[in-house]
């Protein structure tokens, strides 16, 4: 019987995490490098720093705070934005996506977005408007 590949060659994991994003409140990571993939956590529209939301009633405010924490995760795994091969956008309203595809334009690579979906969801924490998760690529 021959051996799958992955248990002949295992894939390295490590956890990634900076002060630069709002750590995590739970059981999980802003960020896992699996081999040649970085798998990113939803980031929401909380301040790094204070710990608080930022919001100013506008949903531009809030998505420019989500892709600024999420950029300062991908940094922190040494990609940048046009690594991205993959986003998930959750909203609790999608009367707001015209306005979030505006804000989410100006982080990537223009010539080559990243695929992504975007769904409607009930209920975010701390009542954000808008959550971003990713998958990049290393090389």
């Amino acid at each position: 019987m021959e051996l799958s590949p992955l248990l002949v060659n295992p894939v390295s994991i490590q956890a990634i995490n900076t002060t630069k994003a709002p750590l995590p409140v739970g059981p999980y990571n802003q960020a896992i490098v699996a081999g040649d993939w970085v798998y990113c956590s939803g980031q929401i529209s909380l301040d790094p720093i204070s710990g608080k939301m930022i919001s100013d009633d506008s949903i531009e405010t809030e998505t420019y705070q989500v892709l600024t924490n999420l950029r300062a995760v991908l940094e922190s795994a040494g990609v940048t934005t046009d690594q991205v091969v993959r986003t998930t956008i959750f909203l609790t309203n999608l009367e707001d996506f015209a306005k979030v595809n505006t804000v989410y334009g100006e982080f990537f690579n223009k010539g080559l977005y990243p695929a992504r979906a975007c769904v409607e969801v009930k209920a975010l924490p701390k009542n954000a408007r808008v959550e971003i998760d990713c998958i990049a690529f290393l090389r």
